[in-house]
């Protein structure tokens, strides 16, 4: 049977490799790191989580909890290993992002089936091929992909929030819980009055910054991973209105009903290591260090790793794709993962997941699937790969699972305003369609 080179054992690539083993195709799995580096990745295994270490809501009436248990119902892999590793998170699916990482690199070097190769590779290769080399690709890679697309790479910039260690927190001013005490109290919470909100915003708008290269002044941020500072920069309430919302989070050992609050998550199996929710940033560390500590319960954090940012690449998908995640000019070359236009964690394993099935039928002489449309994972897939979007109107931007890009259903008008009911119908009529499928 032919081989199958996938290039990049990220979250994308190590899912295609192990649908393609699991059906007994051979895989060359190319990968960089360690000879190479990104600047965002700090380890060397596969599937590593660079930024947040949260996939989201496991709720099926939100979109994100949708995609997850399609890719259960689909056969996913890297689902189960995430089900396997997580820590508390209340109603989110977060992971031990070491563990995690190391489980997956552990199945792929003890798959016979997988070959894993330490090795930057600089051009398409010839063959049965599935490129999923991330939004941090190779320069040279990068080349390659811009000569074939025959188009202009397009980018978006993405940020990583600080990681502390919980055993410099106080927690004489923090305190754990949920929002309206839903699931397990399983944040850390540090409250704010006006004053001490004022303090930090002041400190906040004036930090300095780390200055971006001219090329890419007019690159765009992903709007739902906008560095804090830009969140700030659009009025003095809009971190309390977003990230630092604290309504739902009040100290039971205060009954304080606090100005603002700052969330962690628990960031490791251990509870040793915890990140700021929505703290992405590109301020210079020293200004982190300061602004981190200017949070009550943080004055003494030690932080463990700095925020930073770094720009993410995605390929023109409308004029490149088919929603099968096939180039158009090229039978057996596939795409997956965030360089797709796809944006966010369970994204990426999803279309990793589909490139891997898809090749697998391809070269089985089977037709590759398009999913239905009122799928999660079919909607994303036909809307990065919508022609509407060579229109410089409609121009692709960075897109995660959300409503908005399925189908609509019709609603009695008395219930049209009653979103909970919407979604329930749409997380059924969903999983409904995909499991009378044929995959």
């Amino acid at each position: 049977m032919e081989e199958v080179k996938i290039i990049g054992a990220g979250l994308a690539g190590s899912e295609a490799a192990l649908q393609l083993a699991k059906r007994g195709i051979k895989v060359k799995l190319y990968e960089m790191r360690p000879k190479k580096t990104t600047g965002a990745h700090v380890g060397e295994d596969c599937a590593e989580f660079v930024c947040s270490n949260s996939l989201g809501s496991l709720d099926i009436t939100n979109a994100s909890g949708l995609l997850k248990k399609e890719m259960e119902i689909l056969g996913g892999e890297l689902i189960k290993i995430a089900l396997e590793n997580s820590v508390p998170a209340g109603n989110a699916l977060a992971i031990a992002r070491e563990d995690f990482a190391k489980e997956v690199t552990k199945r792929i070097n003890e798959n016979p089936n997988i070959e894993l190769i330490r090795e930057e590779i600089t051009e398409i290769p010839e063959g049965n091929v599935i490129i999923a080399s991330g939004p941090l690709t190779s320069d040279k890679l990068a080349q390659s992909l811009l000569e074939f697309t025959k188009s202009e790479h397009l980018h978006f910039f993405d940020a990583i929030a600080p990681i502390v260690e919980v055993d410099s927190i106080n927690f004489d001013k923090a305190f754990w819980g949920a929002r309206y005490d839903k699931g397990e109290a399983s944040y850390i919470n540090c409250p704010m009055n006006k004053e001490e909100y004022e303090n930090f915003y002041n400190i906040l708008i004036n930090a300095p910054r780390i200055e971006q290269h001219q090329v890419d002044k007019n690159s765009k941020f992903f709007e739902s991973c906008l560095p804090v500072e830009v969140l700030a920069s659009r009025g003095v309430d809009t971190l309390r209105f977003g990230p630092m919302k604290p309504v739902g989070l009040v100290d039971k050992r205060t009954g304080i009903v606090n100005y603002a609050v700052v969330q962690l998550r628990q960031d490791n199996a251990a509870k040793t290591l915890f990140n700021l929710v929505g703290f992405q940033t590109n301020l210079k560390w020293g200004a982190q260090k300061e602004l981190v500590q200017s949070i009550p319960g943080l004055e003494n954090a030690n932080i463990v790793r700095y925020g930073v940012m770094h720009r993410n690449t995605f390929i023109n998908s409308p004029k490149v794709l088919n929603p099968t995640l096939e180039a158009k000019d090229r039978k057996g070359l596939f795409f997956a993962g965030q360089l797709t236009g796809t944006e966010g964690y369970t994204e990426s394993i999803a279309t990793g997941m589909l490139s891997g099935i898809n090749m697998a039928k391809r070269i089985m002489n089977e037709e590759p699937i398009v999913l239905p449309e009122v799928t999660i994972l079919g909607a994303l897939t036909r809307y990065i790969t919508n022609p509407m979007h060579l229109e410089s109107k409609h121009q692709l931007q960075p897109t995660n699972s959300n409503w908005a890009i399925i189908p609509p259903i019709d609603l009695p008008k008395h219930e049209r305003k009653n979103k909970k009911l919407k979604n329930e119908l749409l997380s059924k009529r969903s999983l409904d369609t995909l499991l009378s499928f044929n995959f």
